[in-house]
């Protein structure tokens, strides 16, 4: 007992120095990918980030065909009537360097979540961390997919909503460059972070905080709640904040699904503790 207290108030000064070493190799990763973006100045704004001001983006070329498809021109986008300006001396720098902050995060987000998971999963019980085996790879999954969806779905139909509104036609449309990327890293990264609610659901489930019951009694409610958060993070465009409503929407029914399994693993091994005893 004495050797066992001694192991564990010796071990909490060194598991502070292991997790002081796992954010490190996490924020070392994240500058690493920072420096190669910055470094990638041309490609990285050429075709990343100005990939969806221009109407050679692969989603307004597939919106084109798929008008074709349908024998309308309704979904296809004819122009994108605004120039992108720097209106301060250190706008293209300051703007360079957030860019390449925010690429770098997200090409480091699975190694970095993958080193914050190796610092907890040691102090899970032998049946939680079966129970999470693979962890990394579905929160990462999901963190790509909702990458892509807010960067080749949202980004793009926000673009096309803000860049064709006019209040009247003697305003043009002339968007600093600080704008446009803060509004595109907004939709994208938190696309990103909305498409973790299976995975949120999950933890809770296990922690007993949500159950399939109480998801379904809040049904209503979780639904304004994701139209409000998708009317913030988009333009007030109806057809956009649907684009982001919806597949959030389809998330929380499946994590209703992964809450009930979670709960009928639970009472599987409660009836097995009783048979043991």
């Amino acid at each position: 007992m004495a050797e066992n207290k001694e192991e564990q108030e010796m071990s909490f000064l060194d598991h502070l120095e292991e997790l002081r070493w796992h954010i490190m190799r996490g924020v070392g990763s994240i500058f690493i990918f920072s420096v190669i973006a910055f470094l990638s100045k041309s490609f990285v704004f050429n075709v990343i980030i100005l990939g969806p001001s221009r109407l050679d983006f692969p989603t307004y070329q597939w919106l084109c065909e798929l008008s074709h498809y349908m024998n309308t021109d309704a979904l296809c986008i004819q122009s994108l009537p605004f120039t992108i300006q720097s209106r301060t001396m250190t706008g293209q720098f300051a703007m360079h360097i957030m860019s390449s902050v925010v690429i770098g995060l997200i090409f480091a987000f699975p190694y970095t979540f993958w080193e914050v998971w190796r610092f907890v999963k040691p102090a899970l019980y032998d049946n939680e961390q079966s129970a999470t085996t693979g962890a990394t790879f579905f929160v990462s999954f999901l963190f790509i997919v909702g990458i892509l969806f807010g960067y080749y779905i949202v980004s793009p139909l926000a673009i096309n909503f803000l860049s064709n509104y006019q209040i009247d036609e003697t305003v043009l449309n002339e968007f600093d460059i600080s704008s446009y990327i803060s509004t595109l890293s907004m939709i994208v990264l938190s696309s990103g972070v909305m498409f973790q609610l299976p995975m949120v659901v999950f933890v809770l489930s296990k922690s007993d905080l949500v159950t399939p019951e109480s998801m379904k009694d809040y049904r209503r409610h979780a639904i304004v709640i994701i139209l409000i958060i998708s009317a913030i993070i988009t333009p007030p465009d109806p057809i956009t904040q649907i684009l982001i409503a919806g597949p959030i929407m389809l998330l929380y029914e499946i994590s209703i699904h992964i809450s009930a399994r979670v709960l009928k693993r639970k009472e599987k091994a409660a009836k097995k503790a009783l048979r043991k005893i």
